[in-house]
């Protein structure tokens, strides 16, 4: 599935889904993409932003000590 973000010869921005770009062009070659605004049947894909995903979160510093748990460690460690 893909989202296209389209827009009527009024300007009017509304968003559809399709399979794939092909049936996309299938309705648009159809005249079937209706604008739900203003019923203009004179649609396109508007110009859209990329939907880029937020990038991993950083990882957490190393204790400056370089212990695993910290400069003071756990304080149950080899009490297990």
């Amino acid at each position: 599935m893909i989202l296209y973000t389209l827009r009527c010869s009024h300007d009017h921005h509304f968003e559809e889904w399709f399979s794939n770009s092909a049936d996309y062009d299938a309705k648009k070659d159809a005249a079937s993409l209706v604008c739900p605004e203003c019923g203009d049947k004179d649609v396109g894909k508007a110009i859209m932003a990329p939907n880029v995903g937020k990038s991993s979160a950083a990882p957490m510093p190393a204790p400056s000590c370089g212990t695993p748990m910290g400069c003071g460690g756990c304080p149950m460690a080899g009490q297990h």
